[in-house]
């Protein structure tokens, strides 16, 4: 059965992306209706679609993060009308000019931001690449110095390792082995325990 949602959405939900996130969570549910900003503050939704999808809905609208904050919901159910084939976002006259100017000036403050914290860490970056090279080059004399014998020792441990893995499994083979067989002497021994009347 289809039903409609009207929902009034207070908090934190103007010019921080809501309806865009409304706008998703209703394509992904297949839902049909509209979003939009009121003067007052707040968002208003009406959304169509079948009962138990409306539910989802209901509860994924309720979303708090670093830059929304829904405090509450007001909520009424009605027949749907089918008077939307698709859901979308009413725009008012100069709203999308005004967010694009503001979204304008927050990436050109984020840039700027990034420039500065990039010109800051480029010298330590630098610095950091610097000592790094200065430490593979003291690791490289050492090992010229020991005449290759760092490369045969890493070797070699490589070698120790597979010989140390192959005895473990080895060992796991043989305590298995001895286990069933202590199983199989402990059976034996209950069995001539009970046998006697010991147990």
């Amino acid at each position: 059965m289809t039903m409609r949602l009207t929902a009034i959405v207070s908090g934190k939900v103007q010019e921080v992306g809501y309806r865009a996130r409304v706008i998703d969570i209703a394509n992904a549910f297949g839902l049909r209706g509209m979003v939009e900003n009121p003067k007052d503050g707040r968002v208003k939704i009406i959304v169509e679609g079948e009962d138990e999808k409306i539910k989802w809905f209901e509860n994924a609208i309720v979303i708090k993060n670093a830059l929304i904050s829904v405090s509450s919901i007001e909520k009424s159910y009605s027949s749907a009308n089918v008077e939307f084939e698709k859901f979308g976002k009413l725009v008012t006259k100069g709203e999308t000019d005004t967010r694009l100017d503001t979204a304008a000036v927050y990436l050109k403050e984020l840039v700027s931001a990034v420039n500065n914290m990039n010109d800051n860490l480029g010298g330590k970056m630098g610095q950091m690449l610097g000592k790094q090279d200065e430490l593979l080059d003291e690791v490289r004399n050492m090992n010229d110095r020991l005449g290759g014998k760092m490369d045969q020792m890493l070797d070699k441990q490589d070698d120790l390792i597979i010989e140390v893995k192959d005895v473990n499994r080895k060992m796991d083979r043989v305590l298995e082995t001895d286990i069933v067989e202590l199983k199989s002497d402990m059976a034996e021994v209950k069995s001539a325990l009970r046998a006697k009347g010991i147990i």
